[in-house]
């Protein structure tokens, strides 16, 4: 099964899903992870009832980096603001599907930093110097 899992993620990683920036957005974050060089930017744009109907990003670093952020930003499409904020950390875990050292742990998660924090409107992440 761990087979399975791994040729999806390099699937992911290889064709990426929802790749490239949107213009006019109604949610635009990015951030990276300042250990491995880690790097994604995301844009999502909401209709009026604050469901997204479009996603893009951009973003390089490691296969389990950027096939998370693929994983989890194709899901997004239909789903609501509140929705998305309730996403958390098993949210990526259970997409990837595999087991994962603690340092892939942090690779995996930057994409839900970067989800949360834009669905929160925040514009720097709360641990961290203005």
């Amino acid at each position: 099964m761990d087979d399975l899992y791994r040729e999806l993620i390099l699937d992911h990683y290889r064709n990426p899903r929802r790749h490239g920036l949107l213009d006019n957005p109604s949610i635009d974050y990015e951030d990276d992870n300042p250990f491995c060089g880690d790097h994604i930017h995301l844009t999502i744009r909401l209709n009026e009832n604050d469901v997204v109907e479009e996603v893009g990003w951009e973003g390089e670093g490691c296969a389990i980096s950027q096939a998370s952020a693929s994983m989890l930003y194709d899901s997004l499409i239909g789903k609501s603001l509140d929705e998305i904020r309730q996403f958390d950390r098993d949210t990526i875990l259970d997409m990837l599907g595999i087991p994962l050292t603690p340092v892939r742990v942090k690779c995996a998660l930057l994409s839900l930093k970067v989800l949360k924090a834009g669905a929160y409107g925040l514009t720097h992440w709360p641990d961290e110097d203005t």
